[in-house]
């Protein structure tokens, strides 16, 4: 039988999308929170040995991760085969390490979580910093799905001589694989931080801007300080407008408003958060991993009863 995917506060779109591409079945389920804040979990369509995907993109992670843990936990009661977890925006793998004496290194504690409830992960672009990879991490298969190929393909398509900005240091490798695959030059701004909301940064570094159009790029914006300031620079700099592309965009409060009014000619996303700023699917290349995933488990040797507990780096 096929695998049933079952959507929790993800795009509806993004679901069907998954679903016709891998020929999955679309499950039923029944989510909602009472007023207490408590949450209501059922799932409505057969499991019974079959293998379940949970779709939920992880922003704002403290109002899903419990339903998520109760609609996995369900599935296996329901006698599913194995439970997987797709979550296009993984949260909490900013925190990576003990900055103060007592400080809980989140991203550690919410991998034994999920890890504890899935027997498998998919996700895209996570913010592996000091983190190898996701194995480091997550003691479950766990792919990490690149958005490189999809916004380069939306660069080339749309950008007259694009010059991609990487706002810090921390994009660097990233940006650079992304302007490879876009046939583009690129450079890194410098970042100093000194605060949630306190960004500075620098951009002595830059080449000739006359006959380029700037565009940023980041893996994660939520306050987008950093973004903002760059674009404040390039304003000053640049004869063109900066566009700014951006993969997981939680653009908390009134960060999107604020990124708009700092003068970028326009706000790109993909869709692993729903966004009025999203125009790049990861959708294929997700549908990709999902069906490879398939293919393995498949396989005879891959089908032993039990939770494999084996760490795959990011493909």
């Amino acid at each position: 039988m096929n695998p049933v995917l079952f959507s929790l506060s993800a795009s509806p779109d993004m679901a069907a999308h998954l679903c016709a591409e891998t020929g999955m079945e679309l499950g039923e389920i029944a989510w909602r929170q009472f007023p207490d804040g408590e949450s209501y979990v059922r799932l409505l369509s057969s499991v019974r040995g079959r293998d379940v995907v949970l779709l939920c993109t992880l922003d704002r992670p403290d109002t899903k991760a419990l339903a998520l843990l109760f609609a996995a936990d369900k599935a296996r009661e329901m006698g599913a085969r194995r439970v997987s977890l797709v979550a296009p925006y993984l949260a909490y793998m900013r925190q990576d390490k003990a900055f103060n004496e007592g400080e809980a290194v989140t991203s550690v504690t919410f991998a034994r979580l999920l890890s504890r409830a899935f027997d498998g992960l998919i996700t895209v672009d996570p913010h592996l910093h000091r983190h190898p990879d996701l194995g480091a991490v997550y003691s479950i298969p766990a792919i990490a799905v690149q958005a490189a190929p999809a916004i380069a393909a939306w660069i080339r398509r749309e950008v007259p001589n694009p010059l991609l900005i990487g706002p810090d240091e921390e994009s660097g490798q990233w940006v650079e694989e992304i302007a490879s695959l876009a046939g583009a030059p690129y450079a890194v701004l410098r970042k100093e931080r000194r605060g949630d909301y306190d960004v500075s940064i620098s951009a002595d570094n830059l080449p000739d801007l006359s006959n380029l159009t700037p565009v940023i790029i980041d893996d994660i914006a939520s306050s987008a300080r950093t973004m903002i300031e760059a674009a404040h620079i390039l304003r000053e700099t640049a004869a063109a407008t900066p566009i700014a592309i951006v993969v997981h965009p939680i653009l908390a409060g009134d960060a999107f408003g604020k990124l708009q009014a700092a003068g970028t000619a326009r706000v790109v996303s993909t869709d692993t958060i729903a966004h009025p700023s999203n125009a790049i699917s990861v959708v294929p290349q997700i549908a990709a991993a999902l069906k490879a995933w398939r293919d393995e488990t498949a396989r005879p040797e891959s089908s032993s009863a039990g939770r494999q507990r084996v760490n795959q780096g990011p493909s």
